[in-house]
Protein backbone atom coordinates (compact mmCIF):
# COMPACT_ATOMS: atom_id res chain seq x y z
CA UNK A 1 0.00 0.00 0.00
CA UNK A 2 1.55 3.31 -1.00
CA UNK A 3 0.77 6.48 1.03
CA UNK A 4 0.52 9.50 -1.25
CA UNK A 5 0.30 13.42 0.63
CA UNK A 6 -0.58 15.67 -2.33
CA UNK A 7 -0.63 19.93 -1.93
CA UNK A 8 -1.13 19.65 1.41
CA UNK A 9 -1.92 22.73 3.29
CA UNK A 10 -2.73 22.30 7.54
CA UNK A 11 -2.82 24.73 10.15
CA UNK A 12 -4.44 25.43 13.28
CA UNK A 13 -6.68 28.35 14.08
CA UNK A 14 -4.14 30.79 14.23
CA UNK A 15 -1.65 29.91 11.84
CA UNK A 16 -0.92 27.80 8.67
CA UNK A 17 1.75 25.58 8.95
CA UNK A 18 2.20 23.51 5.81
CA UNK A 19 2.30 24.95 2.34
CA UNK A 20 1.46 22.31 -0.35
CA UNK A 21 3.70 19.66 1.05
CA UNK A 22 4.46 16.43 -1.28
CA UNK A 23 5.04 13.18 0.31
CA UNK A 24 5.06 9.51 -0.78
CA UNK A 25 5.83 6.17 0.98
CA UNK A 26 5.62 3.44 -0.81
CA UNK A 27 4.85 -0.09 -0.06
CA UNK A 28 7.83 -1.51 1.86
CA UNK A 29 9.74 1.97 2.01
CA UNK A 30 10.98 3.58 5.27
CA UNK A 31 11.14 7.75 4.87
CA UNK A 32 12.54 9.93 7.61
CA UNK A 33 10.71 12.93 7.90
CA UNK A 34 13.39 15.88 9.12
CA UNK A 35 13.73 19.22 9.91
CA UNK A 36 14.30 21.76 12.76
CA UNK A 37 11.99 21.89 15.80
CA UNK A 38 8.72 23.76 14.70
CA UNK A 39 8.62 23.48 10.78
CA UNK A 40 5.94 20.81 10.87
CA UNK A 41 6.85 17.85 10.98
CA UNK A 42 4.09 16.73 14.11
CA UNK A 43 1.58 18.90 11.97
CA UNK A 44 2.10 16.63 9.04
CA UNK A 45 1.77 12.97 11.40
CA UNK A 46 -1.09 14.43 12.64
CA UNK A 47 -2.85 15.36 9.84
CA UNK A 48 -2.33 11.83 8.23
CA UNK A 49 -3.15 9.97 11.23
CA UNK A 50 -6.54 11.97 11.65
CA UNK A 51 -5.62 13.71 14.59
CA UNK A 52 -7.44 17.46 15.20
CA UNK A 53 -6.23 19.96 15.97
CA UNK A 54 -4.86 20.59 12.80
CA UNK A 55 -6.79 21.20 9.91
CA UNK A 56 -6.51 20.06 6.51
CA UNK A 57 -7.26 23.30 4.06
CA UNK A 58 -6.26 22.03 0.94
CA UNK A 59 -4.39 18.82 -0.68
CA UNK A 60 -5.48 15.11 -0.26
CA UNK A 61 -4.10 12.41 1.70
CA UNK A 62 -4.51 8.71 0.04
CA UNK A 63 -3.47 5.60 1.15
CA UNK A 64 -3.99 2.75 -1.31
CA UNK A 65 -5.44 5.11 -3.55
CA UNK A 66 -8.41 5.47 -0.74
CA UNK A 67 -8.84 9.25 0.50
CA UNK A 68 -8.57 9.78 4.05
CA UNK A 69 -7.57 13.07 4.46
CA UNK A 70 -11.23 13.71 6.57
CA UNK A 71 -11.35 10.46 8.07
CA UNK A 72 -11.06 9.98 11.67
CA UNK A 73 -8.22 8.56 13.84
CA UNK A 74 -10.18 5.52 14.05
CA UNK A 75 -10.81 5.08 10.47
CA UNK A 76 -6.98 6.06 9.25
CA UNK A 77 -6.06 3.31 12.05
CA UNK A 78 -8.70 0.72 10.32
CA UNK A 79 -7.02 1.65 6.81
CA UNK A 80 -3.53 -0.04 8.17
CA UNK A 81 -1.74 3.31 9.46
CA UNK A 82 -0.73 3.03 13.12
CA UNK A 83 0.71 5.87 14.94
CA UNK A 84 3.89 5.97 17.75
CA UNK A 85 3.19 9.34 19.67
CA UNK A 86 5.11 11.74 20.26
CA UNK A 87 6.12 11.27 24.05
CA UNK A 88 4.54 7.69 24.48
CA UNK A 89 1.35 8.29 25.81
CA UNK A 90 0.99 4.66 27.21
CA UNK A 91 -2.25 4.28 29.42
CA UNK A 92 -0.12 4.47 32.95
CA UNK A 93 -3.18 2.66 34.80
CA UNK A 94 -2.82 -0.42 32.74
CA UNK A 95 0.08 -2.84 33.29
CA UNK A 96 2.22 -3.82 30.19
CA UNK A 97 0.26 -6.62 29.35
CA UNK A 98 -2.92 -4.62 29.23
CA UNK A 99 -1.86 -1.96 27.33
CA UNK A 100 -1.12 -4.64 24.04
CA UNK A 101 -4.26 -6.19 24.16
CA UNK A 102 -6.74 -2.82 24.85
CA UNK A 103 -6.06 -1.58 21.51
CA UNK A 104 -8.10 -2.46 18.63
CA UNK A 105 -6.44 -5.23 16.37
CA UNK A 106 -6.38 -5.43 12.46
CA UNK A 107 -6.69 -8.32 10.44
CA UNK A 108 -2.76 -9.01 9.52
CA UNK A 109 -2.76 -9.53 5.59
CA UNK A 110 -2.69 -13.61 4.92
CA UNK A 111 0.59 -13.90 3.71
CA UNK A 112 1.77 -11.90 7.10
CA UNK A 113 1.97 -12.82 10.39
CA UNK A 114 0.06 -11.78 12.96
CA UNK A 115 1.31 -9.41 15.91
CA UNK A 116 0.22 -11.02 19.57
CA UNK A 117 1.58 -10.35 22.45
CA UNK A 118 4.20 -13.42 22.64
CA UNK A 119 5.48 -12.08 19.04
CA UNK A 120 5.61 -8.15 21.05
CA UNK A 121 7.70 -10.18 24.42
CA UNK A 122 10.03 -11.96 21.93
CA UNK A 123 10.45 -8.19 19.84
CA UNK A 124 11.31 -6.69 23.14
CA UNK A 125 12.34 -9.22 26.36
CA UNK A 126 12.24 -6.17 28.41
CA UNK A 127 8.66 -5.92 27.98
CA UNK A 128 7.89 -9.51 28.82
CA UNK A 129 9.89 -8.91 32.09
CA UNK A 130 7.91 -5.76 32.65
CA UNK A 131 4.45 -7.88 31.86
CA UNK A 132 2.64 -7.22 35.34
CA UNK A 133 4.05 -3.67 35.89
CA UNK A 134 1.89 -0.78 35.37
CA UNK A 135 2.71 1.56 32.61
CA UNK A 136 3.68 4.62 34.97
CA UNK A 137 6.61 2.83 36.79
CA UNK A 138 8.48 2.04 33.20
CA UNK A 139 11.71 3.73 32.21
CA UNK A 140 11.26 6.11 29.40
CA UNK A 141 12.69 3.67 27.16
CA UNK A 142 10.59 0.79 28.26
CA UNK A 143 7.66 3.02 27.73
CA UNK A 144 8.88 3.73 24.52
CA UNK A 145 9.07 -0.33 23.48
CA UNK A 146 5.60 -0.77 25.03
CA UNK A 147 4.48 2.77 22.65
CA UNK A 148 5.76 0.54 19.33
CA UNK A 149 4.94 -2.83 20.42
CA UNK A 150 1.15 -1.20 21.21
CA UNK A 151 0.95 0.08 17.55
CA UNK A 152 2.29 -3.18 16.18
CA UNK A 153 -0.48 -4.91 17.85
CA UNK A 154 -2.63 -3.24 15.19
CA UNK A 155 -0.80 -5.52 12.74
CA UNK A 156 -0.16 -1.93 10.42
CA UNK A 157 0.91 -1.92 6.71
CA UNK A 158 2.61 1.58 7.54
CA UNK A 159 4.07 2.39 10.55
CA UNK A 160 4.17 6.33 11.73
CA UNK A 161 6.43 7.23 14.84
CA UNK A 162 6.99 10.52 16.08
CA UNK A 163 10.20 11.47 17.39
CA UNK A 164 10.65 8.01 18.75
CA UNK A 165 14.65 8.34 20.25
CA UNK A 166 13.15 11.65 22.49
CA UNK A 167 14.53 11.33 25.61
CA UNK A 168 16.15 7.77 25.81
CA UNK A 169 19.75 6.86 26.70
CA UNK A 170 21.78 6.11 24.34
CA UNK A 171 21.64 2.44 25.77
CA UNK A 172 18.00 2.18 25.12
CA UNK A 173 18.30 4.15 21.89
CA UNK A 174 20.40 1.27 20.39
CA UNK A 175 17.75 -1.28 21.01
CA UNK A 176 15.27 1.17 19.68
CA UNK A 177 17.14 1.14 16.60
CA UNK A 178 18.02 -2.13 16.43
CA UNK A 179 14.47 -3.08 16.39
CA UNK A 180 12.75 -0.51 14.03
CA UNK A 181 16.17 -1.39 11.57
CA UNK A 182 14.43 -5.01 12.40
CA UNK A 183 11.20 -3.66 11.13
CA UNK A 184 12.19 -1.87 7.76
CA UNK A 185 14.32 -4.78 6.63
CA UNK A 186 11.13 -6.66 7.05
CA UNK A 187 9.32 -4.72 4.58
CA UNK A 188 6.82 -3.18 6.47
CA UNK A 189 6.38 1.01 5.59
CA UNK A 190 7.66 3.68 7.86
CA UNK A 191 7.49 6.90 8.41
CA UNK A 192 9.88 8.19 10.85
CA UNK A 193 9.39 11.95 12.12
CA UNK A 194 12.84 12.65 14.50
CA UNK A 195 15.51 15.29 15.22
CA UNK A 196 18.07 12.55 15.65
CA UNK A 197 19.74 12.28 12.21
CA UNK A 198 22.29 9.37 12.45
CA UNK A 199 19.05 7.78 14.06
CA UNK A 200 16.81 8.34 11.05
CA UNK A 201 19.75 8.02 8.24
CA UNK A 202 20.24 4.65 9.56
CA UNK A 203 16.64 3.46 9.71
CA UNK A 204 15.70 4.73 6.10
CA UNK A 205 16.55 4.50 2.91
CA UNK A 206 14.89 7.84 1.83
CA UNK A 207 14.81 11.57 3.06
CA UNK A 208 12.35 14.49 3.23
CA UNK A 209 13.36 17.72 4.40
CA UNK A 210 10.74 20.51 5.72
CA UNK A 211 11.95 23.96 5.96
CA UNK A 212 10.37 26.52 7.29
CA UNK A 213 8.49 27.74 4.75
CA UNK A 214 6.13 24.49 5.32
CA UNK A 215 7.30 23.07 2.35
CA UNK A 216 9.24 20.22 1.49
CA UNK A 217 12.65 21.64 1.06
CA UNK A 218 15.18 18.28 0.14
CA UNK A 219 13.98 15.24 -0.58
CA UNK A 220 16.59 12.13 -1.56
CA UNK A 221 18.36 8.74 -0.32
CA UNK A 222 19.94 8.73 2.66
CA UNK A 223 23.17 8.26 1.77
CA UNK A 224 22.84 11.41 -0.75
CA UNK A 225 21.84 13.73 2.74
CA UNK A 226 24.72 12.23 4.80
CA UNK A 227 27.27 13.07 2.08
CA UNK A 228 25.71 16.31 1.71
CA UNK A 229 27.39 19.09 3.97
CA UNK A 230 25.89 22.15 2.57
CA UNK A 231 22.47 20.24 3.03
CA UNK A 232 22.77 19.30 6.02
CA UNK A 233 23.76 22.69 7.30
CA UNK A 234 21.57 24.51 5.34
CA UNK A 235 18.37 22.41 6.41
CA UNK A 236 18.98 20.76 9.73
CA UNK A 237 22.36 22.85 11.01
CA UNK A 238 24.65 20.35 11.14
Amino acid sequence: MTLDVTGLHVGYATAKVLHGVDLTVGRGESIALLGRNGMGKTTLVRAICGLRPPTITAGSIKYDGVDISRKTSFQVSRAGIALVPQGRRVFGSLTTYENLTVVPRRRAASKDDPWTVERVFDFFPRLAERSKSMARSLSGGEQQMLAIGRALMTNPSLLIMDEPSEGLAPSVLDVIQDRLAGLSASGLSILIAEQNVDLALDIASRVVVIDDSGTIAWNGSSDALRSDSAALEQHLSI
